[in-house]
Formats: structure tokens, sequence, C-alpha cells
């Protein structure tokens, strides 16, 4: 291995320590308590070399929004697969979707409320963020009516499921209705 291969892979080991420990940081006490110094501290490297890195906080959201988006998009694809039928494979995508948003809520936070720096329904929108909303439109596609676009029907139907999970977690709405609301949306809105 030559030296710019080994400090290339320093530096990407550096660069996943940050975000996760930024993302376990975020989970523990919320984003406010997300400082470089704390960064800095934790990960037992000076603030330069933070910067080096990422130029700040809002780099740094986009960072683990990108992963969320990815961890997001495997958790809407594995819950269908194991579903008999469109109206149980679209119940289990609503399902998963919402158990992420209230299991990792720092990671949702960045992946759909912060600011990371990152372009959303754009050409220049990360592939994990594409990846994320195509799988929506895997389950989606399937129950958006004959005369829906299956896109238009995937914006309107993630909008539902975004308001339930934040909401929910507000504690605007009751929790023991969770499941109900669920079996509603899916009611209402495909078309199986």
């Amino acid at each position: 291995m030559s030296v710019q291969e080994r400090k290339r892979r320093e530096r990407a080991e550096r660069e996943r320590l940050i975000v996760a420990t930024a993302r376990g940081l975020a989970e523990e006490q919320g984003w406010d308590a997300v400082t470089t110094r704390r960064l800095a501290e934790r990960i037992e490297y000076s603030q330069p070399v933070l910067y080096s890195h990422f130029r700040g906080k809002r780099e740094i959201i986009g960072a683990v929004a990108l992963d969320g988006a990815t961890e997001l998009a495997a958790a809407l694809r594995a819950a269908p697969s194991k579903a008999d039928g469109p109206r149980e494979r679209v119940t289990a995508l609503a399902r998963s979707y919402l158990v992420f948003a209230e299991r990792h809520p720092a990671v949702y936070d960045a992946i759909f409320q912060l600011d990371g720096g990152l372009a959303y329904a754009r050409e220049d929108t990360p592939e994990p963020l594409k990846d994320a909303f195509a799988a929506l439109v895997e389950s989606l596609g399937e129950v958006a009516g004959a005369d829906v676009h299956p896109g238009l029907f995937t914006e309107v139907f993630w909008a539902s499921l975004h308001g339930l999970a934040t909401l929910t977690r507000a504690g605007r709405l009751l929790p023991e209705d969770a499941a109900r609301r669920v079996e509603l949306l899916v009611d209402r809105l495909a078309v199986v």
C-alpha cells in the first residue's frame, strides 16, 4: 500500500468517525449539542482537523443526512419484501418509515428538517436522497391508480407519513392511534 492510499484510507476513516460521533451526540442530546468543539473533544482531534473534512456543522448535518437516507432506503425496501399483496406492502412500508423516524429522530431531522446544504427535488440531488425516494416509489407506484403519476402520488403519501411522524414526535397525536392512522392512510390513498 502506498503512503497516499494509506492517507486516503485514514482520512475516510476519520470522516466516518466525525459523522458517527455527530450522529451519536445528536441522538443523545439533540443537534444543538453538536458543536465542532464538542466533536473535536469526543474524537480526540483538533478543530482544524474537523474543518479539514467539513466546513462546519451544516456539512456535518448533510453527511449524516446522506448516511441516514441510505439506511432509510434499505429499511423501506426490506419491509414490504415480506408482505403479500400491494396493500400489505404499502402498510409495511408506511410502518417502516414511521419506525425509522421514531428510532432515529436526529437522523430523521438531518434528512428532512435541518439545513444540511443538500439539494432536494433537483437534478443535483445527491444519490442517497434520490434512492430513498425511489424506495418509496417502488412500493407506492403500484397503488397510485391508473390516472395518477406514481411520483406525484408518492410525494403526497410521503408528505402524509412525514406529517404523522413529526406530529407524533411533537406530542400532537396520540401514539396509541398510530396503527389506525396508517390503516386509514392506506385505505384512503392506495388504489388496490
